[in-house]
């Protein structure tokens, strides 16, 4: 019985990695969230593609700009991440507190990249930092 449980495990397992495939779409297909997002925070920067991206139960959103940035949202459209890869993230998408600590300990840098992990939010800084910050947006720690 435990070899039989364990191997109907195993293959509902295989099953669901079986299913995950990444997809095309149009940006209508995008939760409106997201398409409003793009559209007020991107709008002068044309998109090159969208894809639908769907692991097992998991539905997620990647946005592709033509200046290489990327927007990554959950399945309601709420932002994941967005990497603008050596330009500044839109302010607007960054919490007042965390522009401020980047600003009054890094007066030089800027905002790269702005996410959330599982627990924690993360800033990449243009000279190389990573900073960590909680569900309140306080600093936590650099990241290494």
């Amino acid at each position: 019985m435990k070899k039989y449980l364990f191997s109907v495990l195993i293959a509902l397992s295989l099953g669901l990695t079986a299913c995950a495939h990444d997809q095309i779409i149009t940006v209508e297909q995008l939760p409106q969230p997201a398409q409003t997002l793009i559209s007020t925070h991107f709008a002068d920067d044309p998109i090159s593609y969208v894809m639908q991206d769907r692991e097992g139960f998991s539905l997620e959103y990647e946005v592709r700009l033509a200046s290489g940035t990327k927007v990554d949202f959950d399945s309601k459209g709420e932002l994941k991440k967005v990497d603008c890869d050596l330009r500044p993230v839109p302010e607007a998408l960054i919490p007042e507190s965390v522009r401020a600590y980047v600003q009054k300990m890094f007066p030089n840098a800027f905002i790269t990249e702005w996410g959330k992990d599982d627990r924690r939010w993360k800033a990449e800084l243009n000279n190389g930092l990573d900073l960590e910050f909680n569900n309140q947006y306080q600093f936590v720690r650099v990241d290494d």
